[in-house]
């Protein structure tokens, strides 16, 4: 009997100090604010001179977690895949296809000051030029494709509501102007 209540008291001392940490290491979820949904709107504009060409907008959500820490991106790709001639093979035209389009990505930090920390890596890529197609005969006589490309990686802050430009650059080659808009907005709950 002595020894039962010898072995119950130890196993009660081993259990005791182990509840008592893991309830201290539980999170206290007053200490960490909620994650917030932010509706991240972006526009990538084109200019040569004073006439716009082009304003294409995106619109994507992502979750701002509280600074430090880790919160999930959100990825957007869209566009097409072209072929472009890589030479004659046996006597018939090949063809390598090369992919066209816009590909963001975007992950959202809440901020102690009531903004948020945004961190967004675009990138661009469009034809300048002629684009074979099937219909046409094996011959390379046509304008090959020309490929521009827009890239850029930033890290701003925003408050809710807030748009800001924040890149803007100029293609080498025509001269053209590409201007990134960002809005951020809060998604409000209900």
């Amino acid at each position: 009997m002595r020894k039962t209540r010898l072995a119950m008291v130890a196993l009660a001392a081993m259990i005791l100090p182990w509840r008592q940490v893991s309830a201290q290491e539980k999170p206290n979820p007053e200490s960490k604010p909620a994650p917030r949904t932010l509706k991240l709107q972006l526009a990538v504009a084109e200019q040569e001179g004073e006439k716009k060409l082009t304003n294409l907008p995106y619109t994507i959500f992502v979750e701002a977690d509280a600074a430090g820490h880790s919160s999930p991106a959100t990825k957007l790709r869209i566009g097409s895949r072209i072929p472009v001639s890589t030479g004659l093979e046996g006597g018939r035209l090949q063809f390598q296809y090369i992919d066209i389009g816009t590909n963001i990505d975007a992950r959202a930090y809440s901020a102690a000051d009531g903004k948020y920390e945004v961190v967004i890596a675009i990138e661009r890529s469009w034809v300048d030029g002629e684009v074979p197609t099937q219909s046409e005969p094996n011959s390379l006589m046509w304008k090959q494709p020309s490929i521009h490309q827009f890239k850029t990686e930033l890290t701003l802050k925003l408050r809710d509501g807030q748009t800001i430009q924040s890149t803007q650059a100029a293609d080498p080659l025509n001269g053209r102007v590409l201007t990134l808009m960002v809005t951020i907005n809060v998604v409000k709950p209900g």
